[in-house]
């Protein structure tokens, strides 16, 4: 049977629906929430020197901020305009003119006194730019001189002493397929991106689960199915348009339901600026919360499943799609035993959720005869995040969610064409079109023409800690090449991170702005290249949306604050490859996007379709709507895998708190606001429950310490509607909680949680002054004897 196809966008209920306002005040005067329309005339101001190009960007170009899929002003789920405030922000990264040279070529101290938001806000990077060792200022360099510099170093190294690391700025499935098969050809497996450290758990958990790691459905099927579940995610805040296909879903009876240790206001309640009745009088987004304890999911799955079993001995096929499971599922009973032999007491104290709210819910899923789940960070970033995942799996299969209309899994991307950067082989566990192993090297190598190197590549954060290694180890990285990404406000321990990045011999930050990285010295040199948006990306460019969607953006003219000096992304690693092994690189050589994209459709025949894709609005869904068809998975057997899991022990004592990080105002770590507009939390702020406050005789807006044998982050007490035992702070300032070295330990990304303790910060300082005063200083210490 063939795949079936995406229909195309659907039309919106035209009927508005009084009971989903939140308030018949119109804008919802009086309330907490953003303000899209002052925040709008802002960013047009912000862009008024280049107001011609910014529309056409939104007008013609692909959405360079979420994963949503937007292009121009028009998606493929629903019909009429879409635009939200995240894109807006973004949108002066496009336009901006390059950074004043008095600025750029001042003192380092001078440029080390902005912080990640001023340097953004000054502008882009004019031409290739040098700071050697010991010196004060950026020198300007030519390209050649350039990339000379780097190509000689990489000459003298060993492949495994360098590294590569794309960001998720806007970088197009070309230039994550250049640099994949680039890194390659000079003999590395050292590259990663982005996308891997957010969602890599759900492609590992996805395939082992189900064979495939992509979202097996559209968006278009959260409107009508029964239950859209949305599982450590603020979907209304990472990628707004979102929140439109949740207002249709209401519309069409779908109960939307959250499961997050904080009551998220902006999944609760959400004014929407592009829908007139959303934006006077707001939407009502969630029917329900579960306020889960940090770490808890996979006890309160496994409350759903035994309750389920439950269900069963009382009436066969009450909860569980006994058809679909015996035509379509492997190890039924030993997911039953294991499930059967964890008991409530252990269910309810990990998950924090009362027997008789989990009950309900199973209830919920055992009458529905559709659900999506979908799921983001607070999945994703644990140290058992595959298994927190293959239990979303567990959940789906039993109730046969999967491969038809508005049923399946959903892992919820953040940024614009991550999904496409693990697809292109920008992974050190990857290839396009398949893994890293076996048969797929084989075949990469016959259409590539050289060898691969056959060593296992490191991710990033161990990249990162081999910096350190001693002098003469094979693996200590000496040579850093970076396409955007601030490792100092993304990975754990910062100070770590600055101590590595100083101790590189050469670093090279490709990207459009500068950052506080980009500013840390190193042995030999930081070099700093000029890269182009990929709205001017010659021959445009392709991203794919988290449904799998493949769109193009085309090349737009008219930029009035061109960077003369700026070259695509990926053609500066062709240019790369000719110089450090110029008789081979007419393997590497591409002459243009066309040629690219041809190649990948070779590459990855998921991708067939790419290479017509040649002008605005031309785009094409590769695995058809719905992935798993009719329940047949790309597994061995064609089965799903139901998979046992253990309840994870996180090691909190009587007293301590489980903390995870989260996103206010911002686009991953470049913050546009010191102020989240959804609950006036300031960045420094720690969400608590004001309960658990009482107990530390903590007041709020009272200062406090949040601490742990990693470091200590000071703040102020903000009580939020979160579950009792659990806080949350800011992402990045936070990260120095946050210990470097432990991973997942299947897709290998740091783990973004950890138990703490929470003081007055009075009480804290005092100690700490007292434990000071009373440690010994073995200088003045005499031993009489």
């Amino acid at each position: 049977m063939g795949k079936t196809k995406h229909p195309g966008p659907m039309k919106k209920s035209k009927m508005p629906d009084p009971s989903l306002w939140v308030s018949p005040v119109p804008f919802g005067l009086g309330k907490i929430k953003p303000k899209h329309i002052r925040d709008s005339i802002k960013v047009a101001w912000e862009n008024k020197d280049n107001l011609g190009y910014a529309s056409r960007i939104i007008s013609k170009g692909v959405c360079d901020g979420c994963a949503l899929g937007v292009a121009g002003l028009y998606d493929q789920t629903l019909t009429g305009p879409h635009l939200c405030t995240t894109r807006l922000n973004v949108l002066r990264l496009n336009t901006m003119p390059a950074i004043k040279e008095e600025i750029l070529h001042a003192d380092i101290d001078e440029l080390k006194k902005y912080d990640s938001t001023d340097l953004r806000k000054l502008g882009r990077i004019p031409y290739p730019l040098i700071r050697r060792k010991g010196e004060r200022k950026f020198s300007r360099l030519t390209w050649d001189d350039a990339m000379d510099m780097i190509a000689d170093k990489m000459k003298k190294l060993n492949p495994k002493q360098y590294a590569f690391y794309l960001t998720s700025r806007g970088i197009t499935n070309e230039s994550y397929y250049v640099a994949g098969k680039v890194a390659r050809f000079l003999g590395a497996n050292h590259i990663d991106n982005a996308s891997r450290i957010c969602h890599s758990p759900s492609k590992t958990a996805l395939k082992r689960s189900i064979g495939v790691g992509a979202s097996t459905v559209n968006y278009q099927d959260w409107i009508g199915t029964d239950v859209l579940l949305f599982w450590g995610s603020v979907a209304s805040n990472a990628s707004p348009v979102s929140s439109k296909y949740m207002l249709e879903a209401k519309k069409r009876g779908t109960k939307i339901i959250v499961i997050n240790p904080y009551r998220e206001p902006a999944m609760e309640n959400y004014w929407i600026p592009s829908n007139v009745e959303s934006a006077l009088f707001g939407t009502k987004l969630a029917d329900d919360f579960y306020q889960v304890n940090i770490g808890g999911d996979i006890a309160f799955m496994h409350g759903i499943m035994k309750y389920w079993f439950e269900m069963e001995e009382t009436a066969h096929g009450s909860a569980i799609n006994h058809a679909f499971v015996e035509k379509h599922v492997n190890g039924y009973e030993e997911l039953k035993a294991n499930v059967e032999a964890q008991n409530w007491e252990d269910i309810v104290k990990s998950s924090g959720i009362s027997k008789e709210r989990i009950i309900e819910l199973a209830e919920l899923l055992a009458k529905s005869k559709n659900a999506v789940f979908a799921w983001a960070l607070g999945l994703t970033m644990h140290s058992f995040a595959t298994d927190n995942i293959s239990q979303v799996a567990n959940l789906a299969l039993l109730r046969g969610y999967l491969g038809r209309k508005h049923a399946g899994l959903m892992p919820f991307r953040g940024h614009s064409s991550v999904q496409g950067s693990g697809e292109m082989g920008a992974d050190p566990f990857v290839l396009p079109g398949g893994d890293f192993y076996g048969e797929n090297i084989e075949r990469i190598e016959r259409l590539w023409g050289f060898s691969l190197p056959k060593w296992q590549g490191d991710t990033v954060g161990i990249t990162l800690e081999n910096i350190v290694l001693p002098e003469g180890h094979e693996r200590k990285v000496k040579l850093y090449y970076m396409s955007g990404g601030n490792f100092l406000e993304t990975m754990p321990d910062p100070n770590f991170v600055e101590k590595a990045l100083s101790e590189l011999d050469i670093r090279v930050h490709q990207d459009i702005i500068l950052n506080t990285s980009t500013l840390i010295d190193a042995k030999e040199a930081v070099i700093v290249l000029p890269a182009k948006t990929r709205y001017e990306q010659e021959g445009g460019g392709t991203s794919t949306s988290t449904e799998r969607m493949v769109y193009f953006s085309p090349e737009i003219e008219g930029n009035k604050n061109r960077i003369e000096e700026a070259r695509t992304e990926w053609k500066i690693y062709i240019d790369l490859a000719k110089r450090v092994n110029p008789m081979m690189a007419h393997l590497v050589d591409f002459k243009n996007a066309d040629e690219v994209r041809a190649e990948i459709a070779k590459a990855n025949p998921s991708y067939e379709g790419v290479q017509h894709l040649k002008k605005q609005g031309d785009v094409f869904q590769w695995g058809g709507a719905w992935l798993c068809e009719d329940g047949v998975c790309p597994t061995p057997d064609g089965k799903g895998n139901l998979i046992p899991v253990e309840i994870p022990d996180l090691g909190k004592k009587k007293g301590q708190y489980l903390l995870t990080t989260r996103r206010g105002k911002q686009f991953n770590s470049m913050v546009y606001s010191t102020k989240d507009s959804f609950n006036n939390a300031e960045r420094y702020d720690v969400l608590m429950n004001a309960e658990d406050a009482k107990e530390l005789r903590v007041t709020e807006g009272e200062g406090v310490v949040v601490y742990n044998g990693f470091g200590v982050f000071q703040g102020r007490a903000k009580f939020v509607d979160i579950a009792r035992g659990n806080v949350e702070v800011h992402f990045p300032e936070g990260n120095f909680l946050l210990p470097r070295g432990r991973y997942e330990k299947y897709a290998r990304i740091p783990d973004y949680n950890i138990v703490v303790s929470v003081e007055k910060a009075d009480r804290f300082n005092a100690r700490k002054d007292r434990k000071y005063l009373e440690k010994p200083i073995e200088d003045l210490e005499t031993t009489v004897g």
